[in-house]
């Protein structure tokens, strides 16, 4: 085959074209920081890089249900601290008023105290979160006391005729939010069975301290606000339990909520764990070696430069070259 001096010039300045690209590419590297800029650079680095970043975004989203969970969490365990720090005062205020040595005054301002300490535990009862309602179940737009107030019963059974203690009722029913691949995490605490418990008996305390302002009735003695504490009392029953019994329920459901609150913690750290291992390989997947680059962008510039040289000699003169 006869080679000419075009093919020599084609060939020189195709070769020149592939080394400008090369030396293209490894500078592109090096400015980006990525060892692909286009899919078509690296198709399978490119697919393994998405799968990273959808892995990313959604452990992101995780971790932000982690921070809804925790404000769940975080305002029912505050409300039901209040709630038995409540119940304590209302056992010394029992404890005092059971004494036959108080006067009627002294009793009608106990039952003046257990009074409030009953409307604050139903506002702690209708504790919100932004527009939530955290006792209402399923029911997040209904507050668990209304009107008066009192349990909000029927609006959260949504019957015409229903029970607290219903646990296929909206207002017992669990909010669950997602918080990893597959596991949802219950971060409500269904209050109409124990907010209506302690209601009910703080309402029969209001009741028997009443007997003192209304002279038409006898006024309680000691001995039946006594029967007020414990399950011994006068009327306790497993429906009706006297006020220790509530206490121990309200740590119970207390301590539920703890439990959450811990495996909430485990479930954090694991997220953390996630991110900083799927960070990791995507970096291994796609980000450049700047040692490795560097060195193959000088190679590249040292062939460049002895391809032109071998190219300026390739090439012949032309008649202007004689004639300057």
């Amino acid at each position: 085959m006869r080679v000419t001096q075009s093919m020599l010039s084609s060939n020189m300045l195709r070769n020149l074209n592939n080394s400008y690209n090369k030396m293209s590419k490894y500078q592109d590297q090096l400015n980006s920081g990525k060892i692909i800029n286009r899919p078509s650079d690296d198709p399978v680095v490119a697919v393994k890089g998405m799968s990273y970043r959808v892995d990313l975004d959604r452990n992101v989203q995780y971790q932000r249900n982690m921070g809804e969970a925790h404000t769940w969490l975080d305002s029912t365990d505050e409300s039901l601290d209040q709630v038995g720090t409540s119940l304590i005062r209302v056992k010394e205020l029992i404890v005092q008023a059971a004494n036959d040595t108080n006067t009627k005054e002294e009793r009608n301002k106990i039952s003046e105290e257990i009074k409030q300490i009953r409307a604050h535990i139903q506002d702690l009862g209708n504790t919100k979160i932004g527009e939530n309602y955290v006792f209402s179940g399923t029911k997040t737009g209904t507050p668990l006391f209304v009107n008066e107030p009192t349990l909000n019963v029927t609006v959260l059974n949504e019957v015409a005729l229903g029970t607290k203690t219903d646990s296929n009722a909206p207002g017992n029913k669990t909010v669950e939010i997602d918080v990893f691949d597959g596991i949802k995490m219950q971060v409500n605490t269904a209050g109409m069975e124990l907010f209506g418990a302690v209601d009910d008996y703080l309402a029969e305390v209001e009741g028997l301290f009443s007997r003192h302002k209304d002279p038409t009735q006898t006024p309680a003695t000691g001995e039946e606000i006594g029967d007020l504490l414990g399950l011994s009392g006068t009327g306790a029953t497993t429906t009706n339990p006297r006020l220790d019994k509530i206490t121990e329920k309200v740590l119970e459901v207390r301590a539920t909520v703890g439990a959450r609150q811990n495996r909430l913690e485990l479930m954090t750290n694991r997220l953390e764990i996630q991110e900083v291992s799927v960070t990791k390989q995507m970096s291994l997947n796609e980000d450049t070696d700047y040692a490795k680059t560097i060195t193959e962008m000088v190679t590249a510039e040292s062939i460049h430069q002895a391809s032109l040289s071998v190219g300026a000699k390739i090439i012949q003169q032309t008649l202007v070259d004689f004639i300057r």
